[in-house]
């Protein structure tokens, strides 16, 4: 009997973690349009336009700044900014652009933006870019 209220209180615990787990989760980056992306830009002066791409030296949204994700150069800067700053995250390809929002996120950010689309999307609705 005893070894059946154990079994019963650790898969309690269990699911009640879960919960909370789940819960501490929520917090997520959006997506925007390139649309979206340039009214965040013009209307807000202190968003932070991150480009985490290693191609920034091709082209890049206007003040931009590039901390390429493969190389570790986000995860070294990570502790000097500010996370309650907003943020808008691009790359050239959906997967870096979407870890590192995610990364943003789980590294306690609460306002991140991730272009749909990225860079391309961005040129393609005729948006001023930086060489």
């Amino acid at each position: 009997m005893k070894t059946l209220i154990l079994c019963v209180g650790i898969v309690g615990l269990g699911i009640l973690s879960g919960c909370i787990q789940q819960e501490e989760s929520s917090v997520s980056y959006t997506d925007v349009t390139a649309h979206k992306a340039k009214d965040l830009i013009d209307n807000n002066p202190d968003i932070i336009i991150l480009d985490v791409s290693p191609l920034y030296d091709q082209g890049h949204i206007p003040g931009a700044i590039n901390y390429y994700l493969g190389d570790g150069s986000l995860d070294e800067a990570l502790p000097s900014l500010e996370k309650d700053a907003p943020y808008l995250v691009y790359c050239h390809t959906d997967s870096v652009s979407i870890q590192a929002a995610q990364k943003l996120i789980d590294a306690g950010f609460t306002n991140v933006y991730r272009l749909e689309g990225n860079f391309r999307a961005w040129t393609e609705a005729g948006y001023d870019t930086e060489p």
